[in-house]
């Protein structure tokens, strides 16, 4: 049974439709739902948490309807939302015991399990200073711990990056990978960062206005590709003149050369062009693809994949 099914799931806020007849199943493991801002990925983690009723479609989240089913829907799933909503007054030690009892802890294993998950997210140290002194990535590692804090078959972490430098992005990465990994949790995460996504999780929906673009796994999407990256240290475009003479496709890519494969020819006519005018080759690989490239898939080609 899959973690999340939804069936021509469809949310209209008057003229405006933010998710159109997605039809979705996505199984265990770390997920990443992608899409640019407006995409319809906050939307659709209400439906699913059954805060926001669909205007059309069916959508089911650990098997539950969530059309009558939210509250026990929200009894085993971990949310994290966008949005800086923690109170300032309150240490992070009082907030999430409190989340903890509003899942349905008692007082004794809600404080235990706070402590263990506050030790996970790295606040262990600072679970009694008040919020309203945290740092940004320490306030978005709260919101990670509460989510958490009542042992969820699943989370759902809406931009758990936002407003984090880099640093502070990688760690959150990092423990987003654990909750998956170590602790055996499903994750669905969002981001409109999509070098983010390709790092962490196991599998990628894409949507974009609303509807599915793609969903594969992300071996798939990153598999290598037909073109071969060329550096030179000097002279690329005498290096592209060259392979062009000899009946290749070659793009210029910055600093770099993307030369199409045409057989096993291709590496050795790249390795002569490139002596013969005497420069220095720095690399010579098989490019990947970029998730980027999702989204330049033409619109009709939108359909629905099943997670594998």
């Amino acid at each position: 049974m899959p973690l999340i099914a939804t069936d021509a799931l469809t949310m209209r806020f008057g003229s405006i439709t933010a998710v159109d007849t997605l039809t979705l199943d996505v199984e265990p493991g770390v997920v990443g739902l992608v899409g640019a801002n407006g995409a319809g990925k906050s939307t659709l983690i209400k439906i699913l948490l059954g805060l926001l009723p669909a205007t059309e479609g069916r959508a089911e989240v650990l098997g539950l309807d969530v059309r009558d089913a939210g509250e026990a829907i929200r009894e085993r799933v971990g949310y994290m939302p966008e949005h800086d909503c923690l109170p300032a007054d309150t240490t992070a030690t009082e907030f999430v015991v409190h989340m903890a009892r509003m899942s349905g802890l008692p007082a004794t294993a809600a404080r235990e399990r706070t402590a263990d998950v506050l030790r996970h997210v790295g606040l262990y140290e600072e679970r009694y200073r008040s919020i309203g002194g945290y740092s940004t990535g320490m306030r978005q590692r709260v919101k990670l711990a509460q989510a958490l804090v009542h042992d969820p078959q699943l989370v759902l972490l809406d931009e758990p990056t936002n407003g984090l430098d880099p640093a502070g992005r990688d760690e959150m990465l990092g423990l987003i990978r654990r909750v998956g990994s170590d602790f055996g949790i499903s994750v669905l995460v969002t981001s409109h960062l999509l070098g983010e996504l390709e790092r962490i999780c196991d599998h990628v929906v894409v949507v974009d206005g609303g509807r599915l673009l793609r969903s594969s796994s992300t071996a798939d999407v990153t598999a290598v590709s037909g073109v071969l990256v060329v550096e030179v240290d000097d002279r690329a475009g005498d290096v592209a003149r060259l392979l062009r003479e000899g009946g290749l496709d070659v793009r210029p890519a910055g600093r770099l050369l993307e030369v199409v494969l045409d057989g096993e020819g291709t590496f050795d006519a790249v390795r002569d062009a490139v002596a013969g005018l005497g420069l220095g080759l720095v690399r010579m690989e098989r490019r990947r693809h970029r998730m980027a490239e999702l989204f330049e898939a033409p619109r009709e080609e939108a359909h629905h994949v099943d997670v594998p």
